[in-house]
């Protein structure tokens, strides 16, 4: 019964985050967006803010309960599989927070502008946006990455994957 929670929550955690921070990875690699001019972007912002706004807390929510499963179902599964998954719930976690904390308040300053005229500074916010977003992006992809380096170690017999003991050599001699 745990392996198949284990492999539920595991599984649905890492799409969940795959989701997310490939979406934030394909923001990164979009360099097309930073030169839009200044009232193109804030309007691009501003959308992005709604969409992003309804789906992520639900989405991320999620996420953390199936991580927090993970972690505690793995817990039997070897050390290393278990401090992936806590590893992978901590980088979401501060993630999460520089989101609410950081990243946020710049998200409801852009929604407060007008976009066919945006402030003076508009720019210097955008870039310290960016500049976070890179921080979170980081973040989220190490979390995703460890979730996976998590399932790959975890052989499903309890046992994680290390190298040979001598009894699992065999020598034929001739």
């Amino acid at each position: 019964m745990y392996l198949v929670l284990l492999n539920v929550a595991r599984t649905g955690a890492a799409l969940l985050l795959g989701l997310f921070a490939g979406g934030l990875v394909f923001t990164v690699l979009a360099p097309s967006l930073r030169s839009l001019p200044g009232p193109a972007y804030v309007r691009y912002w501003q959308a992005l803010n709604v969409d992003y706004g309804r789906a992520m807390p639900v989405l991320l929510v999620t996420c953390l309960a199936l991580l927090l499963t993970t972690c505690v179902v793995s817990y039997q599964r070897g050390w290393l599989v278990f401090w992936l998954g806590i590893a992978a719930l901590l980088l979401l976690a501060a993630t999460i927070v520089l989101t609410l904390t950081k990243l946020d308040p710049l998200n409801q300053l852009a929604n407060s502008w007008n976009a066919d005229e945006p402030p003076a500074d508009w720019a210097d916010v955008r870039l310290q946006w960016w500049t976070l977003h890179a921080v979170r992006t980081a973040m989220a992809t190490l979390a995703f990455l460890a979730l996976l380096v998590a399932q790959v170690a975890d052989r499903g017999d309890g046992q994680t994957v290390s190298a040979p003991s001598a009894a699992q050599h065999v020598q034929i001699s001739g």
